[in-house]
């Protein structure tokens, strides 16, 4: 395992490890979110191109608390990225699916 890096969570500090196996990620180009009162649940599909069917490539489980987390630091780095390489555009007439964003309660 390799050392990604370390991290201070108010005074703790955690060392985060990242095996070779997790480091090479998973493509995904489509994302089911579902919800109950407890836990988000978010399914990372990959879909081909002209293709009837996805396959769930990974899931992640999270509490309310930690999605709420993930949102806010995906808009900081979301601002950070497009203050160095522009503004990020989604144009939806030239995706046949959606790409990020179903959503329905568990």
């Amino acid at each position: 395992m390799d050392e990604l890096e370390e991290i201070k969570d108010g005074e703790q500090q955690i060392s985060i490890q990242l095996d070779e196996k997790i480091s090479g990620g998973v493509y995904s180009n489509l994302v089911v979110i579902n919800h109950s009162s407890t836990e988000f649940v978010l399914d990372f599909v990959s879909v081909m191109p002209g293709m009837p069917q996805g396959k769930v490539r990974s899931r992640v489980i999270l509490t309310p608390e930690h999605a709420k987390r993930l949102l806010f630091a995906l808009e900081d780095n979301i601002q950070k990225f497009e203050e160095t390489n522009g503004t990020i555009t989604d144009n939806k007439e030239r995706h046949r699916i959606p790409l990020f964003g179903i959503t329905g309660q568990a």
